[in-house]
């Protein structure tokens, strides 16, 4: 990237930010508050017993060794705590002790106790990475959902846990904003609900300021989370169900709209489950991190929560979120014709305007490449770019500029979206910045077993235009001529057929896919090519 791509990237950035976040990170960064390390309060009494949370995947393998993204590290010294060899986000999951309220946690509970004991000795208080915002938030949830699992707080566990809210209360995420400061303020909800006294009445109360202002920007009409991540939104999905528990415990009255929107957030997330159970991949999204639907409705049933009902509809809108589903016979088909997210908080967003997934009975055959890294890198460039998803990418580029991780520049906007008798249309204007100002409408027909889908590029020019198609790893596409692709499963059989477009050229080439982080998978992508004057129009059937 030379001088003068950064600078245009810092500045269709940085314009959209609220100013609160920039005065946010500048405070953040300049002040470094003091540990209070006084005496912690009371614990508040139990009025109704702990509903059993959804339980995580065992991360705590033996006394030092630890499995987080798919990836063993040992943790044998303190400086091991914040290793500079290890990820970043590694590194988190390491402090977020998740393995409290893990699988079979009960046979484990002398090597948790420990562990817990060594945290707070191995990392005083404001040293490391454990001290971040987030860490602290999602630690001090486990380890007082542990707690009120009926595991004794002994040694220094409470006065560390009173130190992190307090430090925590100086550190609140306010120039991130989304998730992380929906964790913020969960966790000092459930310190309030913990401890009693002056203290834990004043996190409870900053929590709670903090949670009815967020959730009524967060969480949309349609119940979506408005990051449109579906592994983000599942997070909050399971953090609002823990709240409406800890409420119960502590006979703590709940808001009604609470509870409201946690069936909205259950039924968003029937809609873009796929028929494997397992949430579509559209922005930062990757399976293991995130309760599945079929635990989330467990735990909200033992909550007394009942969802209006228990499967998706043939077709459904969600029309605030920009995601719309149908279903066509044995074909289950998932649309973004959505925002990238949020103008201020794109930091999950994909370049992935327009991209669709699309399952056969319980089986994901077209896939978008899902996330496999956080952090700056090439590859997690790669995997957020145009390229790496269901859609059309113009003269090598990005429909939005996605850059540096988390960041987006110029971004893809959608318009003219119609939908009506399981057919759907939009247009985005991603590429409009280049000469010629192309735009990019695509519409998808459902009918008779087959889905049609008719792309436009219209504009000016002459324009480097590719189609992409990737595949499940249990599929191989194998072109049959030059206009069909036949796509079969690990046996043989014959799954779908591709009815491609004569004015593309076409061709199959390995690529790969990512279902979890740390994960790569071998599988294969169909791309076509066309390379010539605006306007162009391809159709292309699978049936």
């Amino acid at each position: 990237m030379n001088l003068l791509q950064l600078i245009s990237h810092y500045y269709h950035t940085l314009r959209y930010l609220r100013v609160g976040q920039i005065w946010g990170r500048l405070i953040f960064r300049a002040r470094s508050p003091h540990p209070d390390t006084r005496t912690a309060p009371q614990t508040r009494e139990m009025l109704t017993e702990w509903c059993v949370p959804v339980m995580r995947r065992q991360s705590q393998l033996s006394e030092t060794l630890f499995l987080f993204l798919n990836e063993k590290h040992e943790i044998v010294t303190a400086d091991s705590w914040n290793d500079p060899r290890l990820s970043f986000l590694w590194l988190y999951n390491l402090h977020y002790f998740d393995d409290l309220n893990a699988d079979n946690a009960g046979q484990r509970h002398a090597s948790q106790f420990e562990l817990i004991n060594r945290w707070i000795a191995e990392n005083p208080p404001g040293v490391g990475i454990g001290w971040e915002p987030y860490p602290i938030s999602l630690r001090v949830v486990n380890w007082i959902k542990w707690t009120l699992s009926g595991n004794e707080p002994m040694g220094e566990l409470l006065h560390s846990l009173a130190i992190q809210l307090r430090f925590l209360t100086k550190r609140l995420e306010v120039h991130l904003l989304g998730n992380h400061l929906l964790a913020n303020a969960k966790a000092l909800l459930f310190g309030g609900l913990f401890f009693e006294g002056a203290e834990a009445d004043h996190w409870f109360k900053t929590g709670l300021d903090i949670m009815n202002i967020q959730l009524e920007e967060q969480i949309l009409s349609d119940g979506g989370h408005f990051e449109r991540s579906p592994m983000y939104h599942s997070l909050i999905a399971e953090d609002m169900l823990d709240l409406v528990n800890i409420f119960k415990t502590f006979e703590k009255p709940m808001s009604g709209d609470w509870r409201e929107a946690i069936k909205k957030m259950l039924n968003w997330l029937f809609v873009m489950t796929h028929p494997d159970g397992e949430i579509a991949f559209f922005n930062d999204a990757s399976l293991g991190i995130a309760p599945r639907l079929k635990d989330l409705i467990e735990y909200a049933r033992r909550l007394k929560i009942e969802c209006p009902r228990l499967f998706p509809l043939k077709s459904e809108f969600l029309a605030e979120s920009g995601y719309v589903r149908m279903v066509q016979g044995r074909m289950t088909l998932f649309v973004d014709v959505g925002r990238i997210g949020p103008d201020y908080l794109p930091g999950h967003a994909h370049a992935d305007t327009l991209s669709f997934e699309l399952s056969v009975d319980d089986k994901r055959v077209l896939v978008n490449s899902g996330t496999s890294l956080y952090g700056n890198g090439g590859e997690r460039q790669r995997q957020r770019g145009t390229a790496a998803h269901n859609t059309i990418r113009l003269d090598n580029l990005d429909s939005s500029e996605v850059w540096g991780g988390f960041r987006v520049a110029r971004r893809a906007n959608v318009y003219d979206i119609r939908f009506k008798d399981m057919a759907l249309s939009a247009t985005h204007n991603g590429y409009e910045r280049l000469p010629g100002k192309p735009l990019h409408h695509r519409k998808w027909t459902c009918a008779n077993n087959t889905i049609e889908i008719t792309d436009e590029i219209s504009g000016k020019g002459a324009h480097l235009v590719e189609i992409f198609l990737h595949f499940h790893p249990d599929f191989t596409p194998h072109l049959d001529g030059s206009l069909v692709c036949s796509v079969y499963n690990l046996i043989g059989v014959r799954a779908l057929k591709i009815q491609l477009d004569s004015g593309f050229a076409w061709k199959v080439v390995p690529s790969t896919w990512h279902p979890q982080f740390g994960m790569t998978v071998p599988n294969f992508k169909l791309v076509g090519t066309y390379s010539g004057i605006l306007p162009v129009r391809l159709v292309t059937r699978i049936s």
